[in-house]
Order: structure tokens, then sequence, then C-alpha cells
């Protein structure tokens, strides 16, 4: 049975359960998750969870993120970004310095509307599903994190590049959006590629052909403990190890308190563990049962 994690490059064009729904195929695994939706513009970075490691997803998914995005000033779109429908257009006086002093205030703690384009829910329907429809609802401003904002580059005119640090559900092309609120001539995203995601880079990431013409795909799994890889290792002896497959808290006395990757004597990843006052007690197992 296949277990572990791949990080695919996501091509533009695909959605991120159209590439889950491929990696079921080639895996024979029904269960299938991936740590952070990506719009089907979007490229880079996806964290696929597969097997016995989706288990893992609740924790991938909190994780902050990195993305290089393109801004394009002077253009107001429905969708806030290039694949919608155009709205306004506006001259652009603005030169990258302009916008670099633009940037200072959505460094840090910041407040967000979320675009209507999008799937969050308001009495059961999703904001994208009305908007189609040609509603529109209020959206209560929510708080994410900047941790860095910065111009890579000017690729055109009124085209600059962003590299962008930012925490769980932060919409890029909302920030790019409202970074040309803010410049006064408006302004949205035209291409987006994440860069890291759940502790996961670019570096390690396979593309879906070469997935699919792997003669052994599953030899490009990563085992799951590879996501806990920050927590210290705590192996345990026979007794105890039936204990924590049991569900049963054990006692540890030689360990610090804090997070564990637990493993058995026979080097198998057992559970992510939290150690207090010197007893051990499961988060989240890993083991087949």
């Amino acid at each position: 049975m296949a277990n572990g994690i791949i990080v695919i490059d996501k091509p533009a064009g695909w959605t991120s359960m159209d590439v889950c729904a491929k990696i079921r195929g080639v895996l024979h695994e029904r269960r299938v998750g991936h740590a952070g939706t990506l719009d089907p513009m979007a490229t880079g970075v996806l964290p696929v969870f597969v097997g016995r490691a989706t288990r893992a997803v609740e924790f991938a998914a909190e994780g902050g993120k990195e993305y290089v995005a393109g801004l394009r000033l002077g253009v107001v779109t429905n969708t806030q970004d290039t694949s919608g429908t155009v709205l306004e257009e506006r001259p652009v006086a603005v030169d990258r310095s302009a916008l670099e002093a633009a940037l200072a205030p959505f460094r840090g703690d910041i407040l967000q509307i979320p675009p209507m384009y999008s799937a969050i829910k308001r009495d059961g329907k999703k904001l994208y599903e009305l908007a189609r429809k040609g509603q529109e609802v209020e959206r209560e401003p929510r708080p994410v994190t900047i941790y860095g904002l910065d111009v890579v580059e000017q690729t055109g005119p009124a085209d600059y590049l962003l590299r962008v640090k930012c925490s769980k559900g932060t919409y890029v092309r909302t920030l790019c959006h409202d970074i040309g609120q803010a410049l006064g001539c408006g302004g949205c995203m035209y291409s987006l590629r994440r860069t890291e995601a759940a502790g996961f880079s670019l570096d390690q990431a396979v593309t879906l052909d070469a997935l699919l013409s792997a003669e052994d795909p599953q030899s490009l799994l990563l085992p799951v403990d590879a996501y806990f890889a920050g927590r210290p290792i705590l192996i345990l002896k026979a007794g105890p190890e039936k204990k924590v497959r049991n569900g049963t808290a054990v006692s540890v006395p030689q360990a610090a308190d804090g997070q564990y990757r637990v493993y058995g004597e026979s080097g198998a990843f057992l559970a992510l563990g939290q150690v207090s006052g010197g007893r051990l007690t499961t988060i989240k197992s890993f083991f087949e049962v």
C-alpha cells in the first residue's frame, strides 16, 4: 500500500483536486489529500499526502507559505486576477520605488476581505457560486500575517514580480488588488507560483509528467515522518510501543517536555507524541492498523 508524501510542482490549468485524482489512479490508493489549495492558474509546490500520511494534512495545512506573484498595475478584474473580467483600466504613473514604498503597510498582521470568487461558504453556498450569478455579499475582514513582501523585479511597464511570505488563509490576489487600490491605479494578479508550503520547497517537487512516467511511482514518495523532521526522536522499547499502539500513555522519565517523533525498536514511525511531566501521549498515530 502506498503511504507517504509527494510534493508536486502543480502545472497551470489543473485544480489541486485534479492532481489528487490523478495520484489516486497512479498509486491505486483512495486516501489522498493535499495541504493548501492552489487555484488553476497557479503553479508550484503542492504537498500531497497519500495513504496513512493523510493523517498529517491537518498539521501541514496550518503552516506558512511563500509565493512569487505577478502584480499588474492599472487593471481591476472581478476575480482580482487576469482570469476574470476586466472592470476597470486606469493609467499607471507608478515606478518601482513608489511600489516598494506602498508595500510597507501590507507587512505584518493585516486584515483582508476575502474575494467573492473564493470557496468560502455563506449560508451553505460557496461565494464563487454567488459571484457567478452576479451576486455580491458582505464579507467580514479576516486577519492574516504577511511575514515578507518584496519586489523581485519589474517585468513590464506596469508588471512586477513580488515575493510573498504569508500565513494560512492569505489571498495573494487580494493582496495584489489591495496594493493597486492603495496606489490609486488599481491592480490584479497575473501569475502565481508557490515556492514553499508545509515546510517543502520547489527543489523537493516533482512534475506530474515525472510521476506519470516513473517506473516505480511509489519510489517518489517521501516518508510521512519527513514532515515532522523538526521534532526530536523518541524510540520506544517493545513494551511501551505496544501501549502506544493501543492508545495508552506511557512513562518516559528521561524525555523533556515537548513534541516528538515516536518510533518503535524496529524503526517504524508510530506517532507524533507529546511529552509532559514524563508522560508520553499520542497526538496522532501513523502506524498501519
